[in-house]
């Protein structure tokens, strides 16, 4: 595993997009304050990146603890208001640190602010990429935040793990790099045999279940968010890094192939999931609100046959969601098959799950669709891989 680990690190070097996320903890120091030294450090090492030609995306936390400290508060708020407000404050000091020491080396940044809600409108979601690849080809950072001001539970991503997550995804990097105040994926973490893992070829359930990471005042993401960002983002090709921001020079011992952290990634030889843009957008940018239930045959119809969800494989429906939502589509024994949008309401599948679809219509009194989930609004899973197609 040593071999493969330090032969996959080797291409490392040739990524040419790349998404780096910096954690809460590692821009705020001690006292609370904005740590201005490691900020220089971490910044002066994507400078040197990008003026090799390299395209950098930066996806930053810590807008609401820097306004913590900004407005003189003992605590985080919580209260709604509150923290939009205080991450309207800490959103200005923040970009204003970053254009200082990215102006120094001559680089010029550009803010970009999302929501899940901007990802999850189509045109919404073709116009935040098309912004960003345009800065990027005017040789512009991207500075990537949240758009706490307005985001609510409804809106938010979660935690900005999975917004680089997403945001290398929309971009299709190369490589993401999660820099956090961990070492990478620990086994047997918190005991004497604790030891870093530093290479996996891909996340799987028993591998997130090694997650202990906690979440914390300033920070929502700990080691399982990491895990799962980086299985979302492995899936559509990239190559992920998680490791400890506070180390020196460590992105570019992450580019020069050097053993930090824990890669995770497929082999070379491996051949990559590529979705086509829709069917990408349909994986990753929505937020499932409900799951379908269905039987073995109905598995083997999509799994090996590549044919829509019909009503008569339904078996259960969990949830309340409308025409057109996001669900995971399970078998009986809660593996997940595939992703899709519905083309009708939980209400109305309640009435026609377990029948054929020619008696809909009898049941409903009209028939819009044949399928519950057309093979086209589907994206399956491939459980053995972890593959999407």
């Amino acid at each position: 595993m040593r071999l493969e680990n330090l032969d996959q690190r080797k291409a490392l070097k040739l990524a040419k997009r790349m998404v780096i996320k910096l954690g809460s903890r590692l821009l705020i120091d001690d006292s609370g304050k904005p740590d201005s030294n490691r900020i220089r450090s971490l910044t002066s090492e994507m400078g040197r990146l990008h003026k090799e030609n390299k395209e950098i995306v930066l996806v930053s936390s810590g807008a609401i603890a820097v306004g913590i400290n900004s407005l003189g508060m003992k605590a985080k708020p919580n209260t709604l208001p509150q923290l939009q407000m205080t991450a309207a404050v800490g959103q200005v000091l923040l970009m204003r640190i970053y254009e200082e020491f990215f102006a120094k080396q001559g680089i010029r940044i550009g803010q970009v602010l999302l929501t899940h809600d901007d990802l999850r409108n189509r045109t919404r979601h073709l116009n935040a990429r098309n912004t960003m690849l345009e800065l990027l080809r005017q040789r512009i950072i991207p500075v990537v935040n949240e758009n706490d001001v307005v985001s609510v539970d409804e809106i938010k991503f979660g935690d900005n793990d999975m917004l680089a997550s997403l945001v290398s995804i929309l971009l299709e990097a190369e490589l993401l790099v999660l820099l956090t105040t961990a070492d990478g994926l620990q086994a047997d973490y918190g005991t004497a045999k604790a030891r870093r893992i530093g290479y996996l070829r891909s996340i799987s359930s028993q591998i997130l279940s090694m997650a202990s990471g906690k979440t914390d005042d300033l920070s929502l993401g700990g080691m399982a968010s990491k895990l799962q960002s980086a299985q979302a983002a492995s899936h559509n090709g990239a190559r992920v890094v998680i490791a400890d921001g506070r180390k020196k020079r460590v992105i570019n011992d992450i580019i020069n192939g050097l053993d930090t952290g824990t890669l995770i990634g497929g082999s070379l030889q491996e051949k990559r999931s590529k979705l086509k843009g829709r069917k990408r957008w349909i994986a990753y940018f929505h937020k499932t609100h409900g799951s379908l239930i269905i039987d073995e045959g109905a598995r083997k119809a999509i799994e090996q046959n590549g044919h829509s969800l019909l009503p008569i494989g339904v078996k259960i429906v969990e949830g309340q969601f409308s025409k057109g939502t996001l669900v995971n589509v399970k078998s009986e024994q809660g593996i997940l098959i595939a992703r899709g949008l519905v083309d009708y309401s939980s209400e109305r599948l309640e009435k026609i799950k377990g029948h054929k679809s020619s008696e809909i219509e009898k049941i409903l009194g009209f028939k819009d669709y044949e399928e519950v989930i057309h093979r086209d609004n589907m994206v399956v899973l491939n459980e053995k891989s972890g593959n999407l197609s």
